[in-house]
């Protein structure tokens, strides 16, 4: 792990966006049951990410249970 920025939507902390390379790659640690879905996902860049998970919080629930975010 080369770094990690705190991923929060709202005020509710998500996750954790872990830098795994000098490239900017980060892997997401989710902490939220709500984007358990996305945990370990990779992408090429913290803005990447960001946006998956906001994209991702913001659909409708598949299920009855919906987490407040």
């Amino acid at each position: 792990m080369l770094g990690s920025t705190i991923i929060e939507i709202n005020g509710v902390f998500l996750g954790a966006a872990i830098l795994v390379s000098e490239s900017g790659t980060r892997r997401f640690y989710a902490a939220h049951d709500s984007v358990r879905a996305l945990h370990n996902e990779m992408l090429p860049d913290l803005g990447a990410l960001q946006q998956r998970i906001r994209l991702h919080v913001r659909r409708p629930a598949l299920t009855t249970h919906q987490y407040p975010v």
